[in-house]
């Protein structure tokens, strides 16, 4: 079992940065993938950025690239910074913890989840 918890979340006027990090408590944290995905009001929840076991390897959703950065420590922690924030990025981002060899830019890839953080960016 893993266990997820996110933090850094909260109000930035637009073109303002915040660093998310999402603590891993539990089994062996460094042998599963990770990602962030978020989830607007009266939207799917939708991906985000992702980084596999090694951290070698990072995929970007087409509306943050070049804006966020995703990046793993050698312990039990994973960080989403986001710069240049924009108010279409407001949304709920959750954490997520993948197991699975697949295409971890899917949902259905992860098997742990976090709580979920708020971000919202005025504009």
């Amino acid at each position: 079992q893993v266990q997820l918890v996110e933090s850094g979340g909260g109000l930035v006027q637009a073109g303002g940065s915040l660093r998310l990090s999402c603590a891993a408590s539990g089994r062996t944290f460094s042998s599963y993938a990770m990602g962030w995905f978020r989830q607007a009001p009266g939207k799917e929840r939708e991906f985000v950025v992702a980084i596999s076991w090694s951290g070698g390897t990072t995929y970007y959703a087409d509306s943050v690239k070049g804006r966020f950065t995703i990046s793993r420590d050698n312990k039990n922690t994973v960080y989403l910074q986001m710069n240049s924030l924009k108010p279409e990025d407001t949304a709920v981002y959750y954490c997520a913890a993948a197991q699975a060899l697949g295409d971890i830019q899917l949902q259905n890839q992860y098997n742990y989840w976090g709580q979920g953080t708020q971000v919202t960016v005025s504009s």
